[in-house]
């Protein structure tokens, strides 16, 4: 994950919603959760607690993050060799 533009894309915001959704997801769903069933702090943190204790439901958010990152326009695990070059998102306008 070295051929990996970092840089450009923790300073994209819709990097990081791929992520949370990649996390939060697969967690609502293994759980048959639903925004209503997370109103209190303590239901939020029960969530976290049985998501993280149970292997199948980190193996699914593992996936979920692993499908976030991988840019599937390339061969591998890696960005593209001009993706590499960019300091900023491209925005194709």
């Amino acid at each position: 994950m070295t051929n990996i533009n970092w840089k450009v894309r923790i300073k994209n915001p819709m990097f990081w919603v791929q992520i949370v959704v990649a996390i939060f997801v697969p967690v609502l769903g293994y759980m048959g959760i639903t925004a209503q069933d997370l109103t209190t702090w303590q239901a939020v943190g029960n969530v976290i607690l049985t998501a993280f204790s149970n292997p199948y439901v980190l193996l699914l958010m593992a996936t979920s993050v692993y499908n976030a990152i991988i840019d599937p326009t390339t061969t591998g695990i890696t960005d593209s060799k001009m993706a590499l070059t960019y300091n900023t998102p491209n925005s194709d306008k």
